[in-house]
Parts: structure tokens; C-alpha cells; sequence
């Protein structure tokens, strides 16, 4: 049994941060401190509150005595960006704030820096039966993904040059108990019970429920074969989009309402109407392989898909 780690966590009221620090604090062997932007109320464990996160920030007071720094905060993806320069935007947070973190946390003897990046570092589509792996040269293909690559190129330099050890986790879609974004949509259409074109897309996408994320974190914390590595998520199952339907259907408790329509019907649609994006997230692939993380790690991802479709949906889940 290793002794207590003082960890940092950045992000800490967000989607995935709220949970990680609920799990870390049920640890006895994690002492947990939270970097805030502003001063919010935060009675479970050590708060710091450090102002926004730029390239200037100032992370002395959050960092010292940490050993680990879990670094969650980022700007989120956002479909429609409205800025001139999505890209200049993203940089700011992404890659200027996480550099400028991970530089301080290296000065102050950080020992490991767990940063949460994402899979659209790899791309945005697979072949069905061909998913990406962690190995994959990156071809990140927007703004988003651009920034997290940078972030992760600057953080791998830093590694070398200073002898701190960066673990990189690259997620797919993360699903759960408050999620939003386009999973919310579909959840709430299913929750109406109207009927949906979707009843016959054989398309493969690969999620991980937030628990199997914070789990994988978690372990990455003091695992020494996790130093300088980069893992892929997932809940090791793939799923179609008329999969998913039925299955948060199921988790609902309501009659799953799809039509067969032919997925080349639905492409041609929504080029007509100029929604080829919404398109892709529907009818295309994207998978993981977390061949490596299983093994290298050994990890096992805790709950089913089916297990984690069901807590998205269950009160008792905090």
C-alpha cells in the first residue's frame, strides 16, 4: 500500500470533475485539492481559487506540496463558434493554459501530470472494424482537436526536458448523469417518445461512461506503467446508433420509437439541408481500441454499457 498523494485537480466543478473529485475524496489514500476560477463554494476538500485559466495564471498556491496534477479544465467543444478565430480561442485554454500549468507544476516538483484530452486528436471518423489506436498519428481535423494535439506535443516536450511524467487520456464521447450536448438531445427526443428515422444504421461509435473514465483516471494516478504514456477510453463495447436508441430507451424505462430508414437516404437528406456534420455523428463510425490500456494498465472498465446507459437515469447516482 503506497502512502497518501496530494492531488490536484483542475476542472473540478465540471462534468467530469465533479465526479473524479467525489471518487478521489472516498479514497483515503488522496488528499484532494480543487483549482477554482472563482471563489464557489467547494466544503468537500481544499479549495485554491487561481482566476482564470490562461497562459498567465498564477498556480503557486494550488501547487504546493501537490504530487499529482489531474488537469480536466479546457474549453469544451462547442458546435457552432462563434468567434472570428475558433482556433486562437481554443489555443488560449488548451494549449497556452495547460502548457503554463504543466511548467509551474514541473518547477514545484509535481511528480505526475494526468491531462484529459480527447479523440478527436486522432480524427473524426473510422472505417467500421478499423478504430483508432493510440499509436495512430494524430490527425486532428478541428479547432478543438487541433488545440488538444498541441497541448498534448507541448506536454510530451515538457516531459523531456524536465523528468515529469506526463499521462495522456484521450476520451471519446463521455456519457452519464448530467451530460449535455448532443447526447442530452437525443435523450430528451427518446424521453418524448417520438419517432426517429434511425431504426436501421449499422454504423459502429465508441462511448465511455463517466464512472469508466474516472475509474481509468484514477488508476493512471500512481500506476508506474502509466508515466509518459498515451491511453485511449472506452467502455470496450461499440455500439450503432440504433444500438444506442434502443439502449438509452431501455435505460428510460420508454418504448424505443425508430423508422428503418436507409442510411444513404439520410446522408442525401442532410446534404440537401446542409447538416452533413450532424450526419456524420449519427451515421458514421468512429471506434477506440483500448487494447493497450487494458494491458498495460490492467484495467478492465468497471460497468457495462448497459450499466452506465442505466445510471444516466438513476436518481441515486450523485
Amino acid at each position: 500500500m503506497m502512502g497518501q498523494s496530494n492531488v490536484l485537480v483542475t476542472g473540478a466543478t465540471g462534468f467530469v470533475g465533479q465526479v473524479l473529485v467525489g471518487q478521489l475524496l472516498q479514497n483515503l489514500r488522496h488528499f484532494v485539492t480543487v483549482a477554482l476560477r472563482s471563489d464557489t463554494r467547494f466544503d468537500s476538500c481544499s479549495a485554491r481559487v487561481v482566476g482564470d485559466f490562461t497562459d498567465q495564471t498564477d498556480w503557486s498556491s494550488a501547487l504546493a506540496d501537490q504530487k499529482t496534477v489531474i488537469h480536466t479544465a479546457a474549453r469544451a467543444h462547442i458546435m457552432k463558434d462563434e468567434f472570428a478565430d475558433p482556433l486562437g480561442e481554443y489555443r488560449k485554454v488548451n494549449v497556452g493554459g495547460t502548457l503554463n500549468l504543466a511548467r509551474q507544476a514541473a518547477e514545484a516538483g509535481v511528480r505526475r501530470f494526468i491531462f484529459i484530452s480527447s479523440i478527436k486528436v486522432n480524427g473524426e471518423q473510422t472505417p467500421v472494424g478499423k478504430p483508432f489506436t493510440a499509436e495512430d498519428a494524430p490527425a486532428p481535423e478541428d479547432a478543438y482537436g487541433i488545440s488538444k494535439w498541441e497541448a498534448e506535443q507541448g506536454l510530451q516536450q515538457l516531459a523531456a526536458e524536465t523528468g515529469m511524467e506526463v499521462v495522456i487520456i484521450r476520451p471519446p464521447l463521455v456519457y452519464g448523469p448530467g451530460v449535455k450536448g448532443n447526447f442530452a438531445s437525443m435523450n430528451r427526443l427518446v424521453a418524448k417518445g417520438l419517432p426517429l428515422p434511425l431504426g436501421a444504421i449499422h454504423n459502429q461509435r465508441s462511448l465511455v461512461a463517466l464512472d469508466n473514465l474516472v475509474d481509468l483516471i484514477i488508476t493512471c494516478i500512481d500506476h508506474p506503467a502509466a508515466a509518459n504514456q498515451v491511453f485511449l477510453a472506452g467502455d470496450g463495447s461499440d455500439l450503432s446508433t440504433t444500438e444506442l436508441l434502443r439502449g438509452v430507451a431501455k435505460a428510460m424505462d420508454k418504448p424505443s420509437r425508430l423508422i428503418p430508414v436507409p442510411a444513404g437516404l439520410l446522408q442525401f437528406a442532410a446534404t440537401i439541408l446542409g447538416k452533413k456534420a450532424m450526419a456524420q455523428r449519427l451515421l458514421g463510425s468512429l471506434q477506440v481500441d483500448i487494447t493497450k490500456t487494458r494491458e498495460l494498465l490492467g484495467w478492465t472498465p468497471p460497468f457495462t454499457v448497459e450499466q452506465g446507459l442505466k445510471r444516466c437515469f438513476d436518481d441515486s447516482v450523485v
